[in-house]
Formats: structure tokens, sequence, C-alpha cells
């Protein structure tokens, strides 16, 4: 046996095997190289779609790729979170998910993906409180105590829609009734965008929405604003009192938006991922938008928004537990 020829071709294995890494590495490192496919969960024009289509535009001004809103809506988000599951780990299939998915596991005991296992945290893209919004000409209460004594003495008579059970519209609606003493009908749809016709279009009477997916109706007159949650007031809506104001000081439901990339995406790329959506994020023409939606970015690193996303799935346990939500 020839075993320097043995030797030879050993080194030429490894050689071939270095130069496969290196092309591997620089092909990571040239993250995008093609257009990446980032599934919203709802359909177009929800709060969740208020964020991620200025993001995609902003994406594609910086790296020359598309960013593609593939909007798969259904089962409260479980659906399209339960397609993104199930993409390549190679950076060109992300997941732009929100508050309601950590609601989704107190909510749907059968759902066939696991956040917390098959997806990768990335960071939280935008955080808005939840608003009380009506439709003026079914309720014509002007402010929120006027409100409040409509639905005391009417008692299922009104509606409230939501973007699906289990989201945190409804989980809001729930919250409210148990701690204001009132009965209003959910009605779910099938997205936060599908909610908001109807109510522009006086089908519903109110929607406890994020209020990104309101700013645009509220700022035109189509709904009123009559609360924001929380205890402070928005800055894009300086009108509009906050739950402490009223008398609501436990009353703190925010609407988040967050993205996530499949399990097994490589450390490199998702350090690619993060540095242009920061820079999105950060942009001038963003933060405009982010400001006129009554939005925050919590500039949160993967760490950070890993436990968040866990002491998320925690709380809203608990609210579903308290409140006794159901399926409807």
């Amino acid at each position: 046996m020839d075993h320097s020829l043995t030797r030879r071709d050993i080194l030429r294995a490894a050689a071939a095997g270095a130069a496969s890494m290196t092309s591997l590495s620089h092909a990571q490192s040239a993250w995008p190289s093609k257009p990446v496919v980032m599934v919203v969960p709802f359909p177009a024009g929800g709060g969740t779609d208020a964020f991620a289509r200025p993001l995609a535009a902003q994406f594609a001004k910086q790296t020359g790729k598309q960013l593609i809103i593939d909007n798969r809506g259904g089962a409260g988000g479980t659906v399209g979170a339960s397609i993104a599951s199930r993409f390549a780990p190679d950076g060109y299939g992300l997941f732009m998910g929100a508050v309601h998915h950590t609601i989704a596991p107190s909510m749907y005991p059968k759902l066939d993906y696991d956040l917390e296992k098959d997806f990768v945290p990335l960071t939280l893209v935008a955080s808005v409180p939840q608003v009380v919004v009506v439709n003026p000409k079914r309720i014509e209460a002007t402010n929120f105590k006027a409100f409040l004594e409509l639905m005391r003495k009417n008692p299922g008579r009104y509606n409230y829609g939501s973007a699906g059970s289990g989201t945190s519209h409804h989980l809001a609606g729930e919250l409210f009734k148990q701690q204001t003493g009132t009965f209003i009908t959910h009605i779910p749809y099938r997205g936060a965008g599908p909610a908001m016709q109807d109510l522009v279009s006086g089908n519903v009477d109110m929607v406890f929405d994020g209020l990104g997916s309101s700013a645009p109706q509220i700022k035109a007159g189509r709904i009123r604003a009559l609360m924001v949650s929380g205890a402070k007031r928005n800055p894009a809506f300086p009108d509009v009192p906050c739950a402490a104001e009223v008398g609501l000081p436990d009353y703190t439901v925010t609407t988040w938006y967050g993205l996530w990339a499949p399990k097994g995406t490589p450390a490199d790329i998702q350090a690619h991922i993060l540095d242009e959506v920061r820079k999105a994020v950060l942009s001038e023409e963003l933060k405009v938008i982010w400001a006129s939606n009554g939005a925050e970015f919590p500039n949160m690193n993967q760490q950070q928004f890993g436990a968040f996303v866990s002491g998320e799935v925690k709380r809203w346990s608990a609210v579903v537990k308290a409140s006794g939500a159901k399926l409807d």
C-alpha cells in the first residue's frame, strides 16, 4: 500500500474541507444574499403589519434585498407561528410574532410548536399600550366615565371585537370586564385588521386594541379612544386618559411585537439580522412612524428578550386562569 499517497489524499481532503468551511462562513457573512421571508401571523392591516411593513421597507433600503411579508392569519396567530417554526434555519425565514404568542400556550393546549424551544428569540421590535376604542355612532359616550356607566347599566347589550380568541385583545377585554364588573360580549376575528374594519364600519361596538393599529383611525376621527392602559398617558395621544387616572390602576396591558428565527439558525446570521433590525428601527424614518403610532423600541439584547418572553408566558398563564377566559 502506498502510505504517502494516503497521506496526500488526507491532506487534500482536509484542504477541501477547510475550503468548504471558508466558503460556508463567507456565505453566512454575506447574509442576506437573497430575499428574506418574514411570516406575520395575522391578516394584513393589523397591529403587527403596522410595524412589519415599515421595517421591511427600511430593511430593503439598507440591504438591497427584499424582506417579504407573508401574512398567515388564523387561530389567534398560532397558524402562522406553526408555519414559521418549520422554516430552514438559514436566516431566510423569520417570524414576527406578538404578545399573543405568549398567551397561546394557555389557550391552545395542543399547539404543534413550542415558542421557547422551536425558535431563537432575537429582539423586541415595538411596544405599545392597549387602548379602548369605540365606534362613536354605536357608543355615544365621549369620555370614559360615561362609557363605564353605559356598560354597567346595559350588561350584555354591547360587544367587543378582537384579533382572535387567546390574543391580547381578547384578554384585555376579559381583564376589563373582571376589573369593572361589566359584561361585554366577545366577538373573535382572524386578526386585528378585520376587527378594526368592522369597528370602523359599525359592525361591532368597541375593540381593546394595540395603539399601533388604532392610531390612524383615531387620528382620522373614525373611532374614539377613551382610555389607554397603564399608569401614564401616551405622548402620541396626550388627551386620552390612562387607566390609573380613571380608577383602574391594575389595568396594565401592553401589546408588543417581537422577532424570532427558527431554532438552529447560526449565531453569525442571528447577529447580522439583529444589526439590520436595530439599524432600521433606530433610523429617523422609523422613529417617526413608531412615535406616530404611540410605540417605543425596547432595545433589548437576545438574552433579555428571551427572559422577557418566558416571563410573559408565565404572566399570561396566571391571567388566563384568573379571568376564566376560554376559546370562543
